[in-house]
């Protein structure tokens, strides 16, 4: 028998899956959990082997409650069940140490197959959140900018002008334009504009 906790803040979707879950011959719901904390508190006691975790719930979030759950209950298989489905929620997710990632418009069976996946140590995905995983995967690395090349483009996106950031910088306006060749070339960019907007693309500034 594989044992089930629920963590939902929604009541009626917890009576929901109680009911999908336990009427599985080889799954049994045993608890439910309103929010993060009472989940973590929850697993805590009844040391299920799996649980369904949504993501957006008062007091503690899904994601910081995985990574509550994954260290007090050694063992424990955690999947997420959510709405949500954005690059953002799905990386913060399967880095917090989720095994899954499912969303609510899944099918009983489909639930209750990614209950028994998860149970025998597979991963369990959605296949839009797969999808995500790839390309998330096939993108390539952000450039590194060094400490000096950076300082110099958070000028540029102040508006300064090179003139303007080498007296700020107490560096000469040749040196300015050096640091600012070498990001062009790191950012594959060829102005000032480009190089800035690329930058806070890739979370540089």
């Amino acid at each position: 028998m594989i044992r089930i906790l629920l963590v939902d803040d929604h009541p009626v979707v917890r009576h929901g899956l109680r009911g999908m879950l336990d009427a599985e011959p080889d799954l049994s719901v045993v608890g439910e959990a309103g929010s993060g904390d009472a989940g973590v508190t929850l697993a805590a006691a009844e040391r299920p082997d799996i649980v369904l975790m949504d993501l957006r719930m008062p007091d503690g979030d899904g994601v910081s409650a995985t990574e509550r759950i994954l260290k007090t209950v050694p063992g424990v298989r955690v999947i997420v069940l959510t709405t949500y489905e954005s690059d953002r929620d799905i990386l913060r997710a399967i880095e917090a140490g989720a095994c899954g990632y499912l969303l609510k418009d899944a099918s009983p069976a489909e639930l209750a197959d990614a209950v028994r996946a998860a149970a025998r140590g597979e991963t369990v995905l959605a296949p839009s959140v797969a999808s995500t995983l790839v390309r998330q995967v096939r993108q390539p690395a952000p450039p590194a900018l060094s400490a000096r090349e950076s300082e110099v483009l958070r000028l540029v996106a102040s508006g300064l002008t090179n003139a303007e950031i080498g007296k700020q910088l107490f560096i000469s306006e040749a040196t300015v334009k050096t640091h600012l060749l070498r990001v062009f070339n790191k950012l594959d960019v060829a102005d000032r504009t480009a190089a800035v907007t690329t930058a806070m693309r890739h979370g540089l500034l």
